[in-house]
């Protein structure tokens, strides 16, 4: 499940902390929120940051017989 928690402290700073979300994606989940926010002052990589991608591929075949009954 992709997750976004915020953190607003007194003096007007954001914690953004996401997770659920693997690889480089996540930058672009958030771009739009911290362009609104203001100035990143820190960021921080989690370990999903750098978790290999899987990337799933479905092949489905079918067989059809027919019986002579």
């Amino acid at each position: 499940m992709e997750t976004l928690e915020f953190v607003i402290y007194p003096d007007g700073r954001v914690q953004e902390k996401v997770t659920g979300i693997v690889g480089a994606s996540c930058a672009e989940v958030t771009a739009a929120i911290e362009a609104q926010l203001g100035l990143v002052l820190h960021q921080e990589s989690t370990s999903e940051y750098f978790a290999p991608q899987l990337h799933q591929s479905a092949e489905a075949t079918a067989q059809v017989a027919f019986s002579d009954w």
